[in-house]
């Protein structure tokens, strides 16, 4: 059973029109450096999941559209590469540390369904994003709270 996800990206580094413009309209989900979000990419992310693409640091941040994972979790490169912004000294091709999964653009949004509409959302009263404190570039979305998030992204204003 496909499962839900929030990705976030600061669109100044990675946007949603990159990704439509990446060959396939495909990237790999690279540069997370935090264990909690790296276990979920690692052990909990499927080929079939659904993706709402978020625009953090944007002003307002808002989730811009929908990918869905084609390429199930396998270990970042970029943890080895001494010249990339995310190499890790202590990792190891025999003992990765970090890993990532390949997204595909779905949809782009008619619009984008700001932060502040998401908090002001009843429905989404639960959603992890929306909890205090919360800061992970990978989280679970549930089934509803997916269904209300694609329902106002879809919807032209």
């Amino acid at each position: 059973m496909a499962k839900f996800w929030l990705v976030k990206s600061e669109p100044g580094v990675f946007s949603i029109d990159d990704l439509a413009r990446a060959k396939d309209r495909t990237t790999f989900w690279d540069g997370v450096r935090n264990f909690q979000a790296r276990n979920l990419l690692r052990d909990e992310m499927s080929v079939g999941d659904g993706v709402l693409f978020y625009h953090s640091s944007a002003d307002p941040p808002a989730v811009a559209g929908t990918a869905k994972v084609v390429g199930a979790g396998r270990p970042d490169p970029s943890q080895f590469d001494a010249k990339s912004d995310h190499y890790d000294p202590d990792s190891t091709r025999d003992a990765p540390r970090w890993y990532g999964v390949d997204i595909q653009l779905d949809r782009k949004f008619a619009r984008v369904v700001t932060l502040p509409e998401l908090r002001a959302n009843p429905a989404l009263g639960g959603m992890v994003l929306l909890r205090k404190g919360s800061r992970l570039s990978v989280q679970p979305v549930s089934a509803a709270e997916w269904r209300v998030i694609c329902k106002l992204g879809l919807e032209r204003r």
